[in-house]
């Protein structure tokens, strides 16, 4: 039998702020994938740079998933976490063969900047539930996806 989940939102509100979340969920996870294909099969000059870089990016994305995961839980639905679903929602592009360094790197700043908007869609939801731990993880993420867009926008200057 389940329990019923008092948590001062309604149940209308937490299906809102869930189903946004579950879309930055799979945004945060088709990027992580993304990141570590970039990690393993980059090439050229920069390798060492980029290998490296990357790494850092998905270890961070990683923990990330986990945390976005959680939170739809807490708010008492299922979290999505298949292949077939994360397809179904993300807005990321799987454009990821053949591509040179800063064809990489170019990508891998959209995608970041797109997650980025994916969290700042699902603002009003939570704001308008007063849902203040998830405007936390929202504003966590968007942080990390914002100066990790500036930071691979900055490489690809000339």
């Amino acid at each position: 039998m389940a329990q019923t989940i008092d948590i001062g939102i309604s149940e209308t509100d937490r299906a809102a702020i869930a189903q946004g979340l579950s879309r930055l969920l799979a945004d945060t996870y088709t990027l992580y994938l993304k990141t570590h294909n970039f990690h393993w099969n980059v090439t050229g000059q920069m390798f060492n740079t980029l290998h490296l870089m990357f790494e850092g990016q998905y270890t961070e994305l990683a923990i990330a998933v986990d945390e976005i995961a959680e939170r739809i839980r807490a708010l008492g639905h299922p979290a999505p976490g298949s292949y077939k679903q994360y397809a179904a929602l993300t807005g990321i592009e799987d454009d990821s063969e053949g591509l040179s360094a800063e064809q990489m790197i170019a990508i891998l700043a959209k995608d970041q900047e797109l997650v980025t908007r994916t969290a700042r869609e699902i603002f009003p939801a939570v704001e308008k539930a007063n849902d203040e731990p998830s405007a936390d993880l929202l504003t966590q993420r968007m942080q990390v996806h914002e100066k990790t867009a500036w930071m691979l926008r900055s490489m690809l200057e000339k």
